[in-house]
């Protein structure tokens, strides 16, 4: 690869990337949207007429005027591809009574209910045109009284839909808990967490490009899931899914938020056919923050108990969650943290509750870790809550309570089934690496000197699920190999920047015996390979990988029968070695090139199933704590992760350091301020919205532990989100430990300044554990 390091490297780091704005198409118009700057209201008129009077703009519309056009993909089109639900959880309502009488338009019809709908959309002959003629128009919106937060909106005294509940989903995972348990408990600990909503913020925020071409349809965009994507606009088409091509080029990023068909990709794609004309929408940053969809989200009550050596008897979660204003996927992420409640512990009981309210906020979505995050983030800090009661040192309560590894695979009480784990050897290196004792002393220290700046130490331990539900475990591909010896890969997932190109080719060449500048990649377009999951999930490694590898064992048992059946030997006298048939009996060899030139065209395709895979680790945070200003400083971050069999380990690194970043900005940074009358307080872009940069980037050590799955065949596990998930507990553990609130619930994330300056005010524990 000469100097670069991965294949991707060179073309997109000197500018020849090619991105969905990039892609030339003659006569290619530009579809601008208007929108909605109040959160709830009746839209009462829309009036286009001048916007079609601007020099430039082909044709403006709102959905009066387009009432042929499809409603925003939903229910049967969205929702199917919702995990099953295990026997454990009990779902009082199901994803499709969820949506029913909920659907999200592609253009606002009479109620707006979020800031940033759209009501009407404008093409132009290019985009400053389209911007002029969106500007000219008019609309008039009635307002009504928003609710912004889950408890205000379960009160169902404002309804987002008329006659229906705002709580548009139930459920539980576990067992009820007897108050007996806490009764005889020796410690009980309550905390109350709110989970702040994030930006998923990718480089390159949603794109698509809709080219027709009379009853057919080429789609660009930088998504996650082409082959949905494909389904769900011919399904809104009313096509067939051969008359739809998705074609995912070079993506921005993504962290879970393209994914789904959003209204404007609905809108973009019937007006190409409509019109016959290729359309393209690209959103800029301003517009991201309005309407792009986010994470996390959620209110939670945790109560955990344990008995006087500190063993862990029961606990109970109870989540509402902040889906937004239509029951979209968000709608069951909730379920991935009742599923995950139980963390890495033996708790002999657990119990974890879930309402999806809906808000007029934009929608809640998959963001990176998707409901993981947020389960470990409330036992963990619950964790130190009780290590705080108990007086016993954070490290040694979790260590008192890992499944031990002879325990795997290890059925938790929320029904799911931990594949393998050794937790306490990731404690133990996270401990070893960020200097534990060392930093105990010299909090030691610092608490004897009042000048001194507080000082504490955060560990958070945490297990998450990678690969996807059952169902949804599998991947689609082939592998073809043409005379010159080139092998061809091929893949239903698509890259948003995760190195496919990369990873994947290295991973054949090295099954087959090789060179893997002879192994190509072709993925993230429909028309090449017909069926694909996609990449999301972090399964990619765990699930194409594991496809892959299938894909070439099948290649190699075809070689040796075609080889076999040229030399006239039986099949058991055939070996395959580094790229090569050979005749065990009379030493002929032949290349693989050499062997499709003798015996026609070698293809292989399959479809491949693994199953669920639990990575986990224990990360640590060094924070000081600054009472005067309420700043905080990290001063040491320490990441272990356990993703078992790492195929490409720089590429797991660069993942793992991505991942902490967004978990350092979620804990102390991030957050989307809503108004009471719901529009968010983002005016001014970046400098409300605050992502951490260069100069936040504390000291961050990455290291790792090997624990092979043991349902996948490659060993892997998901490596992609782990930052995300355990990190931003280890860095609120941290200032709680540094500033010893008597009440831990007043740091809630992001810890600003105000939050941190209140706290260090407010009473203290009487003393240090």
């Amino acid at each position: 690869m000469g100097q670069w390091a991965r294949r991707e490297d060179e073309r997109l780091l000197t500018g020849s990337g090619r991105y969905v704005a990039d892609i030339e198409v003659p006569g290619c118009l530009d579809a601008v949207f208007v929108r909605s700057k109040i959160g709830h209201g009746a839209l009462r008129t829309v009036d286009c007429a001048a916007a079609r009077a601007v020099a430039g703009v082909v044709g403006a519309w709102s959905a009066a005027d387009l009432s042929d056009m499809p409603p925003c993909a939903h229910a049967a089109a969205t929702l199917q591809d919702l995990p099953p639900v295990p026997h454990t959880v009990l779902a009082k309502l199901s994803s499709d009574e969820a949506v029913a009488g909920r659907e999200w338009p592609a253009l606002v019809k009479d109620r707006v209910r979020y800031a940033g709908e759209a009501v009407a959309v404008v093409l132009g002959e290019d985009r400053y045109r389209a911007e002029d003629g969106a500007a000219e128009v008019t609309f008039h919106v009635d307002p009504l009284p928003a609710v912004v937060t889950p408890a205000a909106a379960a009160q169902d005294s404002v309804r987002l839909f008329d006659g229906l509940s705002n709580i548009a989903l139930e459920g539980e995972a576990g067992q009820p808990i007897g108050d007996d348990v806490w009764q005889r408990a020796a410690a009980v600990v309550e905390g109350r967490y709110r989970q702040n909503l994030l930006m998923p913020m990718p480089m390159e925020c949603r794109t698509i490009l809709a080219v027709p071409e009379g009853d057919r349809l080429t789609v660009w965009s930088g998504h996650q899931m082409p082959h949905r994507l494909r389904r769900e606009l011919a399904a809104l088409l009313g096509w067939s899914q051969e008359q739809v091509r998705v074609v995912v080029p070079d993506t921005g990023g993504a962290f879970g938020s393209k994914s789904a068909s959003f209204p404007e990709f609905v809108v973009v794609a019937f007006l190409a056919v409509k019109l016959q004309s290729p359309v393209r929408w690209i959103e800029d940053r301003l517009e991201s923050m309005m309407a792009a969809t986010r994470g996390r989200g959620q209110d939670q009550h945790a109560r955990l108990a344990a008995d006087a050596d500190g063993r862990l008897l029961a606990y109970e979660l109870n989540i509402d969650a902040d889906v937004g204003a239509y029951p979209h996927l968000g709608v069951g992420l909730p379920m991935q943290t009742a599923w995950m409640a139980t963390g890495p512990y033996t708790t002999p009981k657990v119990h974890a509750t879930l309402r999806s309210i809906l808000t007029n906020t934009m929608l809640t979505y998959p963001y990176r870790g998707a409901g993981r995050p947020e389960a470990v983030i409330a036992l963990e800090r619950s964790m130190d809550t009780l290590a705080r009661r108990l007086g016993i040192d954070p490290a040694e309560l979790r260590r008192r309570n890992f499944i031990p590894p002879e325990s795997f695979p290890y059925e938790t009480p929320t029904g799911r089934t931990y594949d393998s784990g050794a937790y306490a050897r990731a404690l133990d290196l996270a401990l070893e690496t960020v200097g534990y004792d060392t930093w105990r002393a010299e909090q030691a220290r610092r608490r004897e000197d009042p000048a001194a700046k507080p000082l504490g130490i955060g560990i958070s331990c945490y297990v998450e699920r990678s690969g996807g539900e059952p169902g949804g475990l599998h991947e689609f591909g082939s592998i073809e190999v043409v005379e010159d010896g080139t092998v061809t890969a091929r893949l239903g997932a698509a890259s948003s920047g995760q190195s496919h190109e990369t990873v994947f080719p290295a991973l054949v060449a090295k099954y087959l015996g090789i060179d893997e500048q002879r192994v190509r990649l072709i993925e993230g377009d429909t028309a090449e390979q017909p069926q694909g999951l996609g990449s999301f999930a972090s399964r990619t490694a765990q699930v194409a990988g594991a496809l892959l590898q299938h894909a070439c064992q099948l290649v190699i048992e075809e070689a040796r029968k075609r080889g076999a059946e040229l030399w006239e030997l039986p099949v058991d006298n055939v070996e395959w070695s580094d790229g090569t048939v050979q005749a065990s009996t009379n030493g002929a060899v032949m290349g693989l090139g050499e062997l499709v030139k003798n015996t026609g065209p070698l293809r292989v395709e399959d479809r491949f199933e693994t199953g669920m895979a639990f990575p986990f680790g224990t990360h640590a945070a060094v924070a000081e704590a600054d009472p005067e200003l309420g700043t905080v400083k990290l001063l040491k971050v320490v990441t272990v992760d356990d993703c078992g069999v790492q195929i490409d380990p720089a590429i797991v690194r660069a993942q793992a350091f991505g991942s902490a970043l967004q978990g350092i900005g979620q804990a102390l940074y991030e957050a989307i301020p809503y108004d009471d009358a719901g529009t968010p307080m983002l005016g001014n872009g970046l400098l409300d919205y605050l992502l951490p940069t260069f100069t936040e980037v504390p000291p961050i050590e990455i290291k790792d532990t090997c624990t092979p799955s043991l349902s996948t065949p490659l060993g892997a596990k998901g490596a992609g989100e782990s930052g995300c998930i355990g990190l931003p507990a280890a860095i609120v553990n941290a200032v709680v430990d540094a500033l010893r609130p008597a009440d831990p619930d007043l740091l809630q994330m992001p810890l600003t300044p105000d939050v941190v300056w209140r706290a260090a005010r407010a009473p203290k524990l009487e003393a240090a554990p």
